[in-house]
């Protein structure tokens, strides 16, 4: 019996020792994520890098030093003091982005990273700043970045660290200088608004002057159009006039024609001459034509057909 209890404590004692070690083996299995790297150390030294899936590491031996994301950091640094060229000093902060390009020499390159990015972004941009003049540095970001993400990118080239971008977030120069940008800003917005006032003027009395220009030309143009109507009209009139006195004097002398005509036929005494004129007048009056010019003196009219009637005679 008393064996049996050994045996049973034996089995008891094996099966947790045994299950201890499956557990602890269980335990040095590691599921490495899609962005994360990791670098495993063998007895203090570097071993290899693991990416994505599932690894075991060797009891007592093996250990992982670092879990490195491989994704793009983003840090954002403290403001910085700098002195420009004119020598003002003015509080810069920066935004850097990165990526990890090498794990290994991420873990070993340099002993904090993040903190070596951000004193050489600190002493780079001191530099580059230092050249600049105060407006050339509140005009010139994109020159600042520029050179920025091209000298950090190169130094950190051992550590395995790739440097995107470089963005510079805030400058702030001090107060005095602040004010004065700003009484300058002012100044300037009113000088353009004077301008643009003084423009609005002149091209209100262009406008206006063009407008009166304009005007004169078209009253010019209907009085002329109008006195060429009148003109044209006078003439017209005398035109007609004309035409009227040339039928009148075609009707007397038909008149005259058909008179001596008649003469021939038969002798007329001047009474009959004088009546003839008379209706002879009449015949005219009462024509188409507008206007008739009719002889003042009917006595000469009637003397010059009775001096003919007497030629007649003769003949």
């Amino acid at each position: 019996m008393f064996l049996m209890s050994s045996g049973i404590i034996f089995a008891i004692v094996f099966a947790v020792v045994l299950l201890v070690i499956l557990v602890y083996l269980i335990s040095r299995i590691r599921v490495v994520q899609q962005t994360n790297k990791c670098i495993v150390e063998r007895l203090g030294g570097y071993h290899t890098t693991w990416g994505v899936g599932i690894h075991f590491l060797v009891p007592f031996i093996d250990r992982i030093s670092q879990v490195i994301s491989m994704k793009e950091q983003v840090k954002d640094f403290e403001p910085q003091p700098v002195i420009t060229k004119d020598n003002v000093t003015m509080q810069i902060d920066t935004v850097v982005f990165y990526t990890v390009l090498d794990p290994k020499l991420y873990a070993y390159g340099v002993e904090n990273p993040v903190f070596a990015i951000e004193k050489l972004s600190a002493t780079t941009l001191r530099n580059i700043i230092g050249e600049l003049e105060l407006d050339a540095t509140l005009t010139s970001r994109d020159i600042i970045n520029s050179k920025m993400r091209s000298i950090l990118d190169e130094a950190t080239d051992p550590w395995g660290i790739k440097v995107n971008r470089v963005e510079v977030k805030n400058i702030l120069p001090p107060q005095d200088i602040r004010d004065s940008m700003e009484r300058q800003m002012r100044a300037e917005r009113e000088r353009r608004e004077k301008i643009l006032l003084a423009e609005g003027d002149k091209k209100s009395k262009i406008l206006q002057a063009e407008g009166d220009k304009e005007s004169q030309i078209l009253r010019a143009e209907a009085e002329k159009q109008a006195m060429i109507k009148k003109a044209e009209g006078e003439a017209a009139s005398i035109i007609k006039v004309k035409e009227a006195e040339a039928e009148g004097l075609k009707l007397v002398r038909q008149a005259e024609a058909d008179g001596l005509e008649m003469l021939k036929k038969v002798g007329a005494s001047k009474e009959v001459l004088a009546m003839m004129s008379y209706e002879t007048m009449e015949k005219v009056a009462n024509g188409t034509s507008t206007k008739i010019i009719i002889p003042s003196d009917m006595q000469n009219l009637a003397g010059t057909i009775s001096t003919i009637s007497e030629l007649v005679k003769k003949d």
